[in-house]
């Protein structure tokens, strides 16, 4: 039996801030996130997958902000993993997602309890992976999904700048078969033309 559990599409995404990497900061297009995050969760929604994510305070409002504009019951697509470490912090914003697991916290150590919480996020079998954005937390998830799921799918949106821009072009592959995550901003487009062949 196929259930939203095994399609399922992992997304890691974040809005670079200037207090930190300015590598990161000075490419990244923060139009451009806001916009590829909220096309993904309009396709997801459409479509018979699941979405993961980690939880973020810039990333998780606007997945939040697009389930309520659809108007429709989430239920099971929409799966949020937030780490207990951060449990002082949580936003508003989870009492939206009628599915957030919460992982423990680790020695009281934000790095250990991150990674605690990637182990488990990142478990079980996923139809592909969406990098968007984001600072040195996505490419850890990138490299850490790659390790475990190496013939995974994989489409860093370029166009998006930042850990995204970097993972597509340190890999030629990349470039040669999948031009359309730097060219195309039509980002309802692009994610419909990943999620749509995977999830049919």
């Amino acid at each position: 039996m196929t259930t939203l559990a095994n399609r399922r599409v992992f997304l890691s995404a974040s809005v670079p801030l200037p207090s930190r990497n300015p590598a990161y900061f000075n490419t990244a297009d923060v139009v451009a996130i806001r916009d590829a995050v909220r096309a993904l969760t309009i396709v997801v929604i459409e479509a018979k997958v699941q979405l993961v994510f980690g939880g973020h305070p810039a990333i998780s409002p606007m997945i939040r902000l697009q389930i309520a504009q659809a108007g429709l019951p989430v239920g099971d697509k929409v799966v949020m993993f937030q780490s207990k470490f951060f449990k002082r912090a949580f936003p508003d914003d989870n009492d939206a997602f009628e599915r957030v697991i919460l992982t423990d916290a680790i020695d009281d150590d934000m790095e250990k309890s991150l990674a605690h919480m990637r182990d488990a996020m990142l478990s079980g079998p996923f139809l592909c992976g969406i990098f968007i954005g984001g600072m040195e937390g996505v490419e850890d998830e990138y490299n850490q999904l790659q390790k475990a799921q190496p013939t995974l799918p994989v489409f860093p949106v370029a166009s998006t700048g930042a850990a995204a821009a970097n993972i597509y072009q340190s890999n030629p592959a990349f470039q040669k078969s999948h031009p359309e995550l730097q060219a195309e901003v039509s980002y309802i487009n692009l994610m419909r033309s990943i999620i749509k062949p995977i999830s049919s």
